[in-house]
Parts: C-alpha cells; sequence; structure tokens
C-alpha cells in the first residue's frame, strides 16, 4: 500500500474537529494529522464529510459456531463495516460451546478465520465451577470475561452467583482482566397487565429493581476484591447515583449502555411488537432522560450495541408473545446514526460521540493503545461519514443476517460513506471492496486503570 491522505474540513482528532489531512503511511498506521500532505502521499478529498475514528464496539454476539443460523463472522463483521465498526468483540453465548473454557475459546478461533471483515476480540465467560479456566482464558487471549447475575436465557451458560463471582474476580484482578456483569437479579416482580402481548406487561416483569439491588452487589464485590467491573447495558438510571458514588470512590468501575435504551421509548411500543424485547427491557421516556444525562456527566461511559440476534421464528411475531419470545436488538449497523440523531438533538459534539463510540470502549476493551483514536502512531481505522444526511432504515441495506430490527422504517441522520481498515478502504457506502481481511484482537495492551 501506498501512502495517502485524507483531507476534510471536519476530522475528529480527540477533542478538536480541524481540517486538515489524515497521513496514513504504507504500513497502515497514521502517520499525523496536519494541514497538507507531504509530496508523495496521494490525496483523497471528502470535502466536509466527517473523519472519525472507526467505531469499536464491545458488545456484540455473532454466536458462530454453533448457533450460525442466528449471525455468523461473515454476516455480523460485514454489518459492522457497513456501519463504521472496525473492532468488534464477541460475547461468549450464544454459540455452542459457550466460550468458558480455553478448548471453547480455540473452536471459536478456528470458527472465525478467513471470515471477519473487521478486527475480532473475545469475552470469555463466568460460570459456576470454572474458576480453574479462567486463568487459562486470560493466557489464551481473551480481553475479560462475563457473567450472568440472572438466566442468560440458555442453560449452557448459567448464572454465576455472589459466591461464584467472589471467587472469580481475584483471578481476573491478578491477569488484569475486567469482569462483565449482565447486573439483573431475579427478586420476583408483581405483574399488573395480564396480557402477554402488552409491552407493559413484560416491563413489569424486569424492573429496574433487579438492576438496583445486582449491581449494588457489584460495588461491594469491587470493594472487597479491588477487581474492575464492567456493567453492561445499563437500563436502569435509578442505579445511576450508586454507580456515581462508587466512582467518586475511586473504585475501578465502569458503565455502558445501547442505543435503545437511548433511543427506543417503553410507551411507543405497539402490542405484540417483539422485535422491542431485550433484556434488560427498554424503560420509559423519563428513565431514557436520566441516561443521558449519565451520560454526559460521564457515570455513564460509552455505548454499544448489544447486537443480539436470532432467527425470526423466535421473535414469535404471529404470537406477539413477549414473556416467551428470544430477548436480543439488532442493530450492529446503525450505532452511529441512531446515536448521533438523538445526540445532536441534546446539543452532543462529535467529540463526545467519539468518545462514546471509540476512545472509551476501545480503552475499555484493552485496544486504546492502538484504537479508537486519529492520532500519530494509532492504527488507521477510520469510518467517513455525513452526519447531515438523513435516511430511512430498509431491510435491503442492511447486512446483518435476519432483517429483524425495531429500528426498521425509523428516519435517521448520519450516513457511512467510507469505512478504512488499517489503512485499506473496506465498505465504500455501497458495498464491501475488500475480502475479509480482519484480525484476531488477543490479549490486552494495558491492564484497566483510572477513568475509561
Amino acid at each position: 500500500m501506498r501512502p495517502w491522505a485524507i483531507k476534510s474540513t471536519r476530522i475528529v482528532a480527540d477533542d478538536t474537529v480541524r481540517s486538515g489531512v489524515v497521513l496514513i503511511g504504507a504500513d497502515g498506521v497514521i502517520a499525523g494529522v496536519g494541514s497538507d500532505a507531504p509530496s508523495g502521499y496521494a490525496i483523497e478529498d471528502v470535502g466536509d464529510q466527517v473523519v472519525f475514528p472507526g467505531l469499536v464496539d464491545c458488545h456484540v454476539h455473532v454466536n458462530e459456531p454453533g448457533r450460525t443460523e442466528w449471525e455468523g463472522y461473515l454476516s455480523a463483521t460485514r454489518a459492522a463495516a457497513a456501519g463504521g465498526v472496525t473492532s468488534l468483540v464477541d460475547m461468549p453465548l450464544n454459540c455452542i460451546p459457550v466460550t468458558t473454557t480455553a478448548d471453547a475459546f480455540a473452536q471459536k478461533r478456528q470458527a472465525c478465520h478467513d471470515k471477519c471483515y473487521v478486527d475480532m476480540g473475545f469475552w470469555g465467560g463466568v460460570v459456576p465451577n470454572n474458576v480453574p479456566d479462567l486463568a487459562e482464558l486470560a493466557d489464551a487471549g481473551v480481553l475479560g470475561c462475563k457473567a450472568f447475575m440472572v438466566h442468560s436465557g440458555i442453560d449452557e451458560f448459567p448464572n454465576a452467583t455472589r459466591e461464584d463471582l467472589r471467587k472469580a474476580m481475584p483471578v481476573l484482578r491478578d491477569k488484569g482482566l475486567p469482569l462483565l456483569a449482565h447486573a439483573e437479579l431475579d427478586l420476583g416482580a408483581e405483574i399488573r397487565e395480564p396480557d402477554p402481548r402488552n409491552y407493559r406487561n413484560y416491563l413489569q416483569s424486569r424492573p429496574q429493581s433487579w438492576e438496583n439491588a445486582a449491581i449494588a452487589q457489584l460495588i461491594e464485590l469491587c470493594r472487597e476484591t479491588g477487581c474492575h467491573v464492567h456493567i453492561v447495558h445499563l437500563s436502569a438510571a435509578e442505579s445511576i447515583p450508586a454507580l456515581r458514588a462508587a466512582k467518586q470512590e475511586g473504585l475501578p468501575i465502569s458503565v455502558e449502555t445501547c442505543p435503545h435504551y437511548l433511543c427506543l421509548q417503553a410507551e411507543t411500543i405497539p402490542d405484540g411488537e417483539t422485535q422491542f424485547k431485550c433484556a434488560p427491557p427498554i424503560r420509559e421516556q423519563s428513565n431514557q432522560e436520566l441516561l443521558w444525562k449519565g451520560l454526559f456527566e460521564g457515570v455513564i461511559d460509552f455505548i454499544i450495541s448489544d447486537h443480539s440476534p436470532c432467527t425470526p421464528q423466535l421473535k414469535l411475531r404471529e404470537r406477539g408473545n413477549f414473556q416467551d419470545a428470544w430477548g436480543g436488538i439488532a442493530s450492529l449497523q446503525l450505532g452511529i446514526s441512531t446515536i448521533w440523531t438523538h445526540a445532536r438533538a441534546r446539543g452532543a459534539s462529535l467529540s463526545q460521540l467519539a468518545s462514546w463510540l471509540s476512545g472509551n470502549p476501545a480503552r475499555f476493551a484493552g485496544v486504546g493503545a492502538s484504537k479508537g483514536r486519529i492520532a500519530k502512531g494509532y492504527v488507521a481505522d477510520l469510518v467517513v461519514w455525513d452526519p447531515d444526511q438523513a435516511f430511512e432504515v430498509q431491510p435491503e441495506g442492511l447486512f446483518f443476517r435476519h432483517k429483524v430490527s425495531p429500528y426498521l422504517g425509523m428516519p435517521l441522520f448520519g450516513k457511512v460513506r467510507r469505512t478504512i481498515l488499517r489503512g485499506r478502504l473496506i465498505f465504500d457506502g455501497v458495498e464491501h471492496v475488500e475480502p475479509p481481511s480482519g484480525t484476531m484482537l488477543l490479549h490486552r495492551d494495558a491492564a484497566i486503570g483510572g477513568k475509561i
């Protein structure tokens, strides 16, 4: 590859948006950000389109091997590339086998060989009685380990008890890895709406108190063990004060949330529309506004998709039963557009968006020394996009396997024009122009410490 440069009036480099060029060396690494390109660089002028660090989505369920009919590496990473995502981290379920042993992890690495359009990292899993496996998973290259505190939805990945976590967390701490936790405790719930097609029935079945209790327990365990705790897909704004206090105390805790909690509202979900079902559930508008406030404040560190697809049959659209349908939102390709549409209306800057979608998740996932920024010495993972272009989400424009998503038909702002992986164009705004060339992201480039 010859050295080349992207010229734009809107380059998002850390906390600034500047005019100039991003210089890309023959090795696919950013050689600098400046006003002009030196001789020897071919220049591509994208005008006032935004040049942005490639997105890092560190919460994706790819489901291969074992449930590839739900999603697989080819389809998932094609969707990622089309959405400006250059790095994914795959969850330890719903693949078969689940990634709770070093052998299962080896099978997953083999399954993704030569199938990834973007770079791919992996989380391991914490389940009852697998503490002896955690060190081997760490040594094999997982970036951290995930636990469920409530039934995961599949029996192969049982929930971890408080004592399971207390045993696992010192091992992860000593390996420099975070514990990622699905923070719900099943405390029971009073359901006042008897109709299972009614969304409020489902919402009442998983109240905020479940998340509040789980997060309180995780804060205690974090204080006791010193292990970094990461709260995945926060939906309960009631937990923000406790998380704020834990961070102010100096505890190593980080928090993510998702587009569906920031962009969708319980009040507008029609009866029987099970494509909106996820766990924890999409909550009310008042709760959503508090999540946005927590994001702007920094209590919530970043945003990921939690892309959790399944076959259309498992969504039970013909029955519309929220209790029995599979829970999960398909949105991998749409993160920059869904979030920007709502963030711009709240006065967010492009620099804030870059920290939420690129810089902070890169640092959390352990790849922040080389990804998530436009800066000299960083890998040239870039997305060029038009924040002012409006479009409507249509199934023919989506690349994930099953076109079942609550975002279908929704008008959004922010169209991806180019996605660049390590200096090479992989998506031109319409189609993928290179065969799969993603690499595996094994082992963290730094231990977690301080603010994400």
